[in-house]
Formats: structure tokens, C-alpha cells, sequence
């Protein structure tokens, strides 16, 4: 397989509900709670690239474009954007679609990096 075609393979979607335990008092999905899925959304696609053990090392900048409202799907879409000997970037998209609704809008972007390692936890190639 291609490391384009991995690319393709590997795009991730990840779909949940904000449901009112998320939010904070503003009725809308902590920042903290969107980074979190964001970071575990990017983990699924950078393994499902690579198939190696892999560590979170940096997240770059993450765009709050819209408050998410509770009571509202939101749908994580993770893409690899750059592979390095040993590390990998994943940006990761959240768009909020209203539950009773058509349509779908971009509300948080953001890129993560990634570091596969060896079972000595040093870095290892993220491709043979």
C-alpha cells in the first residue's frame, strides 16, 4: 500500500453526542473535553496509518471557531496531514450537525503530532 493510499485509509470519523455533563455553564462543550477527543481522535488515525505504539508530543494550534451547544452531534474527522521518520501529524476537525436538522459546520480545528516507539519507548520509524 501507498503512503497515499494509507492516508486514505486511515481518515477517521468519530461521532458523539454533547450531552449536558461535557458542558460548562455556558451550556456549551468544555475546550478541554474537545481537546481531549481531538488528541484521542488523532491517536486512532495516526495508528490506524501506522500500526505502531504510538505517544502524543505536541499539539499545535487548536481553533475554537464556534461555541458547541449541548444537545448536538458532533462528528471528529482526523486526516493525516505529514509523515517524518518517527513522527506523524493529524489534524482534526470537530463539526457540530444539530440533531433535528440537515447540515453540518465547522466548529474546532486543530493538528497533533505523534511519535511511534519501540517497546524501549524511544522512537522507532513510523513506516518499514
Amino acid at each position: 500500500m501507498t503512503q497515499q493510499e494509507r492516508i486514505v485509509a486511515s481518515e477517521t470519523h468519530v461521532f458523539k453526542t454533547v450531552f449536558p455533563n461535557t458542558t460548562n455553564h455556558h451550556d456549551t462543550l468544555f475546550g478541554g473535553m474537545a481537546m481531549q477527543m481531538m488528541d484521542e481522535t488523532a491517536f486512532i488515525t495516526a495508528t490506524r496509518f501506522c500500526r505502531k505504539k504510538l505517544v502524543t508530543v505536541s499539539s499545535d494550534r487548536i481553533d475554537f471557531e464556534l461555541p458547541i451547544p449541548a444537545g448536538t452531534f458532533i462528528e471528529l474527522v482526523g486526516k493525516v496531514v505529514h509523515v517524518g521518520n518517527s513522527s506523524i501529524k493529524v489534524q482534526v476537525d470537530i463539526f457540530i450537525e444539530q440533531m433535528y436538522a440537515e447540515g453540518r459546520t465547522k466548529a474546532v480545528s486543530g493538528t497533533f503530532s505523534l511519535v511511534a516507539i519501540g517497546d524501549d519507548k524511544k522512537p522507532i520509524a513510523i513506516l518499514d
